[in-house]
């Protein structure tokens, strides 16, 4: 197919040399610029997204946050100045559901299909291309996306509807939210309490509480390697998106505020771009004690 790739940033650019790889024609457009190893695997630069878009079958966009979608898909130089009927736009940035319906609906009434297909697994995950992808949108369009989908993850799953896949996303990042949160207090516990937390975490990797977190960002809390990764201040914002859509529907999800609360913590200590293991050191504030030291 020729793709269209929109934001080339810590994981789109793995993600576009996977589909090169794979044998598509893939035309980039970054705004910082498309990087020279993208570029030198055989990805043809693009100076808008709208340009993208006239010459991709399919357009894919991995940026930020909802307002970034907004501008790429219908801003200035837009992808929508640039589609024919069609078309398949799918974004696979994590943001508002709701925005993403009206952002589908938009689309659509281009003649052109739309997917949300927000992914997880970190900059790991897109190097391996083995993320998990969540999909909203029709089925028709997501069975023409899915070898895409292939190249870049291992589970795929076509969720629901437009706006089902990002409902999807907000529910990991509030699980992987928490978990981080519960590993760091084990973890901090263990080392204060005198016991070697390397060593913990090795014994509890066999028990019923291990986790892909325990294994890799309790690591990160052990090695104090808090370079993203995933940065603090974009899992706020998935955060953000799970609160303010519980008040929407009157639920209450109090570890979650509890969650962003530490998050909050770390970014006044500057942490807003380390990676969201370093959430322990919010923890570790409070305990005066780090984990490195048990």
């Amino acid at each position: 197919m020729n793709v269209g790739f929109i934001g080339l940033g810590i994981m789109g650019k793995p993600m576009a040399g996977h589909l090169i790889e794979g044998g598509h024609a893939v035309f980039a457009f970054s705004r910082s610029g498309v990087p020279a190893e993208v570029k030198d695997k055989g990805a043809v630069a693009c100076a808008s997204p709208k340009e993208v878009a006239e010459k991709a079958d399919v357009v894919m966009t991995m940026v930020p946050d909802t307002p970034d979608v907004a501008k790429v898909l219908f801003g200035e130089e837009g992808v929508a100045e640039g589609l024919s009927a069609g078309k398949l736009v799918i974004d696979m940035s994590s943001i508002s559901p709701i925005e993403t319906k009206t952002f589908a609906e938009k689309i659509e009434a281009l003649g052109c299909h739309y997917l949300d297909a927000p992914v997880s697994g970190g900059e790991v995950g897109a190097k391996a291309a083995s993320l998990t992808i969540m999909v909203g949108g029709p089925e028709a369009a997501f069975e023409r996306a899915k070898p895409l989908f292939d190249l870049m993850g291992k589970n795929v799953t076509l969720i629901g509807p437009n706006g089902a896949g990002q409902t999807c996303k907000v529910a990991n990042q509030i699980i992987v939210a928490l978990t981080i949160e519960a590993v760091a207090e084990g973890l901090l516990f263990a080392s204060k309490a005198g016991a070697d937390p390397a060593k913990v975490r090795q014994a509890l990797m066999g028990g019923l509480a291990t986790s892909r977190i325990l294994e890799v960002h309790g690591e990160r809390m052990i090695k104090r390697t808090f370079d993203p990764g995933f940065r603090i201040e974009l899992h706020q914002k998935d955060l953000n998106l799970a609160l303010q859509g519980a008040k929407a529907l009157g639920l209450s999800l109090p570890n979650t505020a509890t969650a962003q609360e530490l998050f909050n913590a770390c970014r006044a200590h500057g942490g807003a771009a380390w990676d969201h293991s370093g959430m322990v050191k919010a923890l570790e504030a409070m305990a005066n004690h780090e984990v490195a030291k048990g």
